[in-house]
C-alpha cells in the first residue's frame, strides 16, 4: 500500500470502553475492514462508568453491575493517562494490549493485566496510578460526549461515526473476517446514509465469542 493510498482512507471514529467485550468484537472486526475497504480506525474512549452511574444516575442497576462500573473507571482512566502522556495515536495499540488480555485471555480480575499492557506499547508503568485518580476524567468525558450528544443515552458502545452519521453497533459475534467484514461494512454505510434511519435490534441469543 502506498503512502498515498493511506491518505485517501475515510477516517471513521470509533469509541470504546476498554471493559466491554461487545466493543472489543466490533473492534476486531473494524480492524478486518480496514483489510478489505479503504478505511482507518480513529481510536476514541467513551466511559461505561460515566454513563451508567452519572448520566443515566444509576437507574435500575443491580449492585453487581453497579460495583463492575465502578471498576470500569480504572481502564479507561489509564487510556485517558495514556493518550496525555504520548498522544491519541497510543490508543489503537494500547486497546489491543488491554483488550486482548481482558477478553480474549479472560483476566478481567487480574490486576497485572494493565500493567502488562503498557509494557507492550511502551508506556511507562506511572500510568497506572491513573485507575484510582480523577485527574483524567474530564478528558474522559469530553470525548464521550462527542459521540453520546449526538447517538443518545439509551445505547452503550460500540460507537461509530460513519460519514457525519453516530450509530450504536454493530453488535456482532464472532467478528466477521475478510470480505464478510467488508460486506457488513457496506450495508452500514447504506444505513448511515438513509435520511432518518435510527435502528435495527434483535435479541441477542449467543454469548460474545472472541475467537
Amino acid at each position: 500500500m502506498t503512502a498515498d493510498t493511506q491518505l485517501e482512507r475515510e477516517t471513521i471514529p470509533f469509541w470504546f470502553d476498554p471493559l466491554c467485550p461487545w466493543a472489543w468484537i466490533t473492534s476486531r472486526w473494524l480492524l478486518e475492514v480496514e483489510q478489505v475497504r479503504p478505511v482507518r480506525a480513529d481510536w476514541r474512549i467513551m466511559s461505561l462508568a460515566y454513563l451508567n452511574l452519572e448520566q443515566r444516575e444509576g437507574k435500575g442497576l443491580t449492585d453487581d453491575y453497579r460495583e463492575l462500573m465502578e471498576q470500569a473507571w480504572g481502564p479507561v482512566r489509564v487510556c485517558a493517562a495514556a493518550v496525555e502522556h504520548a498522544g491519541p495515536q497510543v490508543l489503537g495499540a494500547l486497546y489491543t494490549a488491554i483488550g486482548t488480555r481482558l477478553h480474549n485471555q479472560r483476566r478481567r480480575d487480574d490486576p497485572a493485566v494493565l500493567h502488562e499492557a503498557l509494557a507492550d506499547v511502551g508506556l511507562p508503568d506511572s500510568l497506572t496510578a491513573a485507575v484510582t485518580s480523577t485527574q483524567f476524567d474530564q478528558q474522559i468525558k469530553q470525548s464521550h460526549h462527542q459521540a453520546f450528544d449526538e447517538v443518545g443515552l439509551d445505547v452503550g458502545t460500540p460507537v461509530l461515526r460513519i460519514r457525519g452519521t453516530v450509530l450504536f453497533g454493530p453488535v456482532i459475534t464472532p467478528a466477521p473476517r475478510g470480505e464478510a467484514a467488508g460486506r457488513l461494512w457496506d450495508g452500514l454505510v447504506l444505513v448511515a446514509g438513509t435520511d432518518g434511519f435510527f435502528e435495527l435490534k434483535r435479541t441477542r441469543t449467543r454469548k460474545a465469542s472472541f475467537e
